[in-house]
């Protein structure tokens, strides 16, 4: 008796901290069966790599409804990782759902955007060359975003939505959990807290003008995240500690694949959950996600750097042939300090296969973060195009009732090849 109450009070004890984990066999089971001898090192050491997997299965009805099963490996909010660009998604989200909102003013995603400084650490964006007529907006924001994950694009988009107007509407919307706290350029807590003025203009005036903002939102830092054994510092200066990431961006897994299924089929998450988007937003969001660099013109990418796998990373990118021409990947990536993640929805038009993978991996083996040093090429990229491909493989013969039509997804795309 007394062992048997020893042992429940272990598992009082243990389960707090384990629970949060989940794990599907099924997944576990799929890939450990056709994986390598270097994808199995890998998933033999997951407090190495922290490495975690939602596999999203989609099945139709005999009306085209999908219907979706998550399968889980190793996936736990409290287990943090660095969602690097990943970000950039529920922007560009936020944005074109803002935007809408504004076209009352006569103003909409095209529309000369020009931004403003008013506070320490802030810059000034009133050209873009990258655009045909030379000047920053919204969408080709967006189209930066989604085609090479740019991180000044990012920028503006979070200084046109306001620190605390981002994190009000995610947790409104039910991701509690995100947590979106800074630009990507070095600046302080507090100059994170102040945005930018902004005007849209055209015909030679004013048509709309946002004042800087300052966000009092509240976060919870209450869980302390430290990684690594020492650090690069803004002056390239080695710090023997830690690095500490608490009040860092936070993006949970399951969070990120919700938010990618809730914007590609709206329909099967509630209406609280969904983002006010036009069919026009979608559409566009729906190209960029899935067009490659070197199908754009502007912006015009050097495709020897920027080959069509460059941000996707299940499947392949370490690949730098063409991908395809019937398989589209609708995703966004993120990549920094030594993690890699990606959200992500792959089509093969041809077989009629579709499927969700969602995945992130910790790649650092000398323990020392920002010092450029990650093993993204011999660990990272290699893991992601393995099990995209494990999976992609027994997507190809799995039994399906009902074949998916899948013409929604099929998008023209720029002139370029």
């Amino acid at each position: 008796m007394q062992r048997l109450f020893i042992h429940c009070l272990l598992l009082a004890l243990i389960l707090p901290a384990t629970a949060q984990q989940r794990t599907d066999p099924f997944l576990d089971s799929l890939l450990r069966s056709k994986a390598s001898p270097a994808l199995l090192r890998v998933l033999d050491r997951p407090d190495s790599f922290h490495y975690q997997l939602i596999y999203t299965r989609i099945d139709r009805d005999r009306h085209n409804q999908p219907h979706f099963r998550n399968f889980y490996l190793r996936v736990n909010a409290l287990d943090y990782f660095n969602p690097a660009s990943t970000v950039k998604m529920p922007l560009s989200f936020l944005a074109l759902e803002k935007m809408d909102s504004l076209g009352r003013f006569g103003i909409d995603k095209d529309t000369p955007m020009l931004t403003d400084s008013a506070w320490s650490g802030q810059s000034t964006a009133y050209t873009d060359t990258s655009a045909a007529d030379g000047l920053p907006s919204l969408a080709q924001y967006i189209r930066k975003i989604f085609l090479v994950s740019d991180n000044d694009a990012y920028n503006r988009l979070y200084e046109f939505l306001g620190q605390e107007d981002i994190n009000r509407r995610l947790h409104g919307m039910g991701y509690t959990d995100i947590r979106i706290t800074r630009r990507f350029v070095p600046m302080t807590e507090d100059e994170n807290r102040h945005t930018n003025p902004i005007r849209f203009v055209g015909g030679g005036r004013t048509l709309y003008s946002q004042p800087a903002a300052v966000s009092h939102f509240t976060f919870d830092f209450s869980h302390p995240v430290f990684y690594g054994n020492g650090y690069m510092d803004r002056h390239d200066s080695l710090i023997h500690a830690p690095m500490d990431f608490t009040r860092h961006n936070n993006f949970p897994l399951a969070d990120a694949q919700l938010m990618l299924q809730s914007v590609l089929f709206p329909r099967s998450v509630p209406p609280a959950s969904r983002f006010h988007l036009s069919s026009e937003d979608h559409r566009f969001l729906y190209r960029y996600m899935s067009e490659y660099p070197r199908e754009s013109d502007h912006p015009h990418y050097d495709t020897s750097e920027y080959f069509d796998g460059y941000t996707k990373f299940f499947m392949f990118h370490s690949g730098r042939t063409p991908i395809p021409s019937f398989i589209r990947v609708f995703n966004k990536p993120g990549w920094s300090y030594g993690f890699l993640t990606d959200i992500a929805y792959i089509v093969d038009f041809k077989n009629r296969v579709e499927f969700m993978l969602t995945g992130t991996i910790y790649t650092n083996s000398d323990g020392i973060l920002n010092d450029d040093k990650y093993d993204y090429d011999e660990i990272g990229y290699p893991f992601f195009r393995e099990v995209g491909n494990i999976v992609y493989r027994y997507e190809l013969e799995r039994y399906r009732r009902y074949r998916p039509d899948l013409r929604e997804f099929e998008l023209s795309y720029g002139p370029r090849r």
